[in-house]
């Protein structure tokens, strides 16, 4: 088992950004591998069966904020943030961490 995780925080007021919904597809295949949703807390962890994994593929996690910034009463041009990474370990540890604002967000990996 690979296991996924990311934390999503708000950069315009410093809490945390929960309740996105996330979904990650093989952009190969073009199959969506999860489809979930951060917690209260913007949290992630998902674990994913390594027989699926391609060590070959790239990966898309959507991160869709648009309905977040709605909740907000914030006007945002950025509807989604999608990040591109590959999974060479069957059995790794991805984190995808997010500090999101309506018009810019930051990412890193820790692999």
């Amino acid at each position: 088992m690979a296991i996924l995780t990311s934390h999503t925080l708000n950069g315009a007021d410093g809490t945390h950004a929960g309740n996105i919904t996330v979904t990650l597809r093989n952009l190969i295949t073009g199959e969506t591998i999860l489809k979930s949703k951060m917690d209260t807390g913007g949290r992630l962890s998902e674990q994913i069966d390594a027989s699926i994994i391609d060590q070959n593929a790239t990966y898309e996690l959507v991160f869709d904020t648009a309905s977040y910034w709605v909740e907000r009463n914030t006007k945002a041009t950025v509807e989604q943030i999608a990040l591109r990474f590959g999974m060479p370990d069957r059995e790794g540890s991805y984190h995808m961490p997010v500090i999101l604002n309506p018009n810019s967000y930051s990412m890193w990996c820790s692999a």
